[in-house]
């Protein structure tokens, strides 16, 4: 990148080809060309089946999300940002000067306003590079404070200043998740250091995942909700799934319409969650089923949200209510089906093993019915032949035995190679 006083050149590979602008939300094709995905999908919407770039014919027009080039996009983006904004920002404080600022918030942590502009001085500071980052994450009695905010009363007046505390906590906790497992338990520790106090977190978590003003800070809310319920035990886990309104609402952000962040942050927080029985029938009432459905049937979710949707609907099949919801949905059935061996290995050992739930262990006939309609017999009997891991080889033999199908059948006849095409994983 060149930049001077007049102009700023923007890389060439930032742009769309299509829109030759700078691409806000990049997408890959089969073909290996991104796009901006509104102004690709403006041309598939007229009718085209071609890559405008390279005029290839589309097998299919599908796209994933290029998220390393959209990181790549938004750093350049803020460092540009910074650098108009140069003459009007704050100049760089120093590490002393962040110990102060820190001081400064204890010192007056009933004050709101303050503390809330003080986090901002912090929040900059730390952005600013990894280990600067990790500096602040260590300061001495930083976090254990930023939990107590959280642990504060009256928060329905003070929603920005949550905002403002949970951005912070959620920038600090990938440096102390990736610092030590202890840093990490510790952080779990403060959550879960006083009963009355709990309820309090998890109002202002929930309350920020709610009304937060951007999707950033939902997502950021979400994530530390991920990180506390991750290592914790089953009765934590509970506590924190029965708060009123935190699993419904986390429920209700798995839709089409929703920021992929906010959508991709719920589904590990709920895989997080979910391991206790009562959870999982918890979501099942709540129809998680029906939402899983449609992130899995829609195009261009992205191998992410795939593989995180897969999970959290394996963690449902594995009760008989799951199981149910599952077979009475031929949406849902036909969906998984599609994805073994199309979106990668993770997605495909999840997928196989909900059909194995459905199938094999719960014997729906309706269900084996969709599965050998979607072409999932030739599906398992690749699989069968790859390098897929012992559980996922097993769990394939059993349901080829629920077909009745051999290496020696008239199904095998019918097969074959050179029209099958298996997407690389």
């Amino acid at each position: 990148m060149v930049r001077d006083d007049l102009y700023i050149t923007i890389p060439s590979y930032f742009r769309c080809p299509i829109s030759l602008d700078v691409m806000k939300s990049p997408v890959s094709l089969c073909t290996g060309v991104t796009y901006d995905r509104a102004s690709i999908q403006r041309w598939l919407d007229g009718g085209n089946n071609t890559c405008p770039a390279t005029m290839q014919v589309l097998h299919t027009k599908d796209f994933v999300p290029n998220r390393n080039l959209q990181r790549l996009i938004q750093i350049w983006s803020d460092s540009t940002d910074r650098r108009r904004g140069a003459a009007a920002a704050d100049p760089a404080i120093s590490r002393d000067q962040v110990r102060a600022v820190v001081r400064d918030i204890r010192a007056r942590r009933n004050e709101a306003s303050f503390c809330s502009e003080a986090l901002s001085k912090v929040m900059s500071f730390a952005k600013e590079s990894d280990e600067k980052c990790e500096f602040v994450a260590n300061l001495d009695g930083l976090v254990p404070m930023l939990v107590d905010f959280l642990g504060g009363g009256d928060n329905g007046k003070r929603v920005g200043f949550l905002e403002r505390v949970v951005n912070v906590l959620a920038l600090l906790l990938i440096k102390i998740e990736d610092s030590s497992s202890s840093s990490s338990r510790q952080l779990r520790s403060l959550f879960f250091a006083n009963g009355g106090d709990l309820d309090n977190k998890l109002s202002s978590l929930a309350l920020v995942f709610k009304n937060g003003t951007t999707a950033d800070s939902r997502i950021a809310a979400v994530k530390i909700l991920e990180s506390i319920a991750a290592a914790a035990d089953v009765e934590a886990k509970l506590t924190i799934a029965e708060k009123d309104g935190l699993l419904s609402g986390l429920v209700e952000s798995l839709t089409l319409e929703a920021d992929q962040g906010v959508t991709e942050a719920s589904l590990s927080c709920l895989v997080a969650i979910s391991k206790p029985k009562r959870v999982r029938l918890k979501l099942v009432e709540l129809k998680v089923v029906k939402r899983l459905t449609k992130l899995l049937a829609a195009p261009g979710g992205g191998v992410s949200v795939a593989e995180k949707a897969l999970k959290l609907l394996e963690a449902a099949a594995s009760c008989r209510e799951g199981r149910a919801e599952v077979c009475g949905d031929e949406e849902c059935v036909a969906a998984v089906t599609q994805k073994v061996l199309k979106v990668s290995g993770e997605a495909t050992e999840h997928a196989v093993t909900i059909l194995w739930s459905v199938c094999y262990l719960f014997r729906d006939k309706a269900a084996q019915e969709v599965v050998a309609r979607c072409n999932g017999l030739t599906k398992i009997l690749l699989l069968m032949q790859s390098n897929c891991s012992p559980a996922v080889r097993q769990m394939s033999a059993d349901l080829l035995k629920i077909f009745r199908v051999n290496s020696k059948n008239s199904f095998l006849s019918c097969y074959d190679t050179k029209t099958t095409h298996i997407m690389p994983f």
